[in-house]
């Protein structure tokens, strides 16, 4: 009876590998940008399952680049200085002082535990900010009045990555971009991840977040919207259907297919390998957006 139980979990596994096939032949050679954020940064389990996600895409033939935010270390940091985090429709005011914080977690910190988790676990990861490379230019945004050093991507060079990427490395990208009058700006990374991804005219551009993706009813978790074309959720950017943080991220995927890319993704990256789960399997797990209706695959 043992035997059987053991033989019947193996083949289960074997059927996954089978529905990853597809997928895997599909998305080869292809680059994924990744926005990684949300609790699945603060949880070592989860941070680990993420990049043991991401290391088995680059040993599958995939291209992963990651960006990453950082806001939660970056408060625990401005508070045990006596700084405090003030924000303006959400972007973090940033003064002289502030964007020198910023730059020392998410260059000095985030972004070197990520490299070195990703080498632990069998990748080769080069961590980078926008400046490098003349990665990120940015200018300063005004949009929201003068909140300091918050900068919006005017330019965006891809040789760096592209670099990388040829050499079989993933890349890490913090998103603190340079200015041509010599200053360091801060840049939303859901902003810096799409214009990445856009500028690499990517297979897709996946946002970690920590909700299961769009819901047609906010308040029923069971109404998530598995697939949208650009049409659909333009009408529902417009529909006032969602709120808070969502709104930035929607918009975010809307312009990334406008420009290039051909599916964006908005996933959970609370539940255990979110990032396989969406790309190999049939269901996947969050919601995608694609320039036009989709067939009945997940491609």
């Amino acid at each position: 009876m043992i035997r059987k139980q053991k033989y019947g979990d193996e083949i289960a596994k074997a059927h996954v590998l089978i529905e990853a096939l597809p997928y895997i032949k599909k998305f080869s050679g292809k680059t994924v940008v990744i926005k990684y954020g949300g609790s699945a940064m603060l949880d070592c389990n989860l941070k680990r399952m993420v990049m043991q996600d991401i290391v088995l895409m680059k040993f599958v033939g995939l291209n992963p680049v990651i960006v990453h935010g950082g806001g939660p270390e970056i408060n625990k940091m401005l508070e045990k200085l006596g700084i405090e985090s003030k924000f303006v429709n959400g972007l973090r005011v940033t003064d002289e002082a502030t964007m020198e914080i910023v730059e020392m977690v998410l260059m000095g910190r985030i972004n070197k535990e990520i490299v070195s988790l990703i080498n632990e676990l069998g990748g080769q990861a080069i961590g980078i900010s926008g400046k490098d490379g003349k990665l990120l230019k940015a200018e300063k945004d005004i949009s929201n009045g003068d909140i300091g050093y918050v900068g919006k991507i005017v330019d965006v060079n891809i040789d760096v990555i592209t670099m990388m990427l040829e050499k079989g490395y993933i890349p890490v990208i913090a998103p603190v971009s340079f200015g041509d009058d010599g200053k360091t700006y801060n840049v939303n990374a859901d902003t810096a991840a799409g214009k990445i991804a856009e500028a690499l005219k990517a297979e897709k551009l996946i946002l970690l977040t920590d909700v299961e993706g769009i819901l047609s009813n906010i308040n029923d978790k069971s109404s998530l919207i598995s697939r949208m074309d650009l049409e659909h959720a333009k009408e529902f950017m417009n529909s006032g259907r969602i709120n808070g943080g969502m709104i930035p991220k929607l918009e975010c995927c809307i312009k990334a297919v406008e420009n290039g890319v051909k599916r964006a993704h908005i996933i959970d990256g609370r539940l255990t390998h979110s990032l396989l789960l969406e790309i190999f399997t049939d269901e996947g797990i969050g919601t995608m957006i694609g320039k036009e209706c989709f067939d009945d695959d997940n491609l």
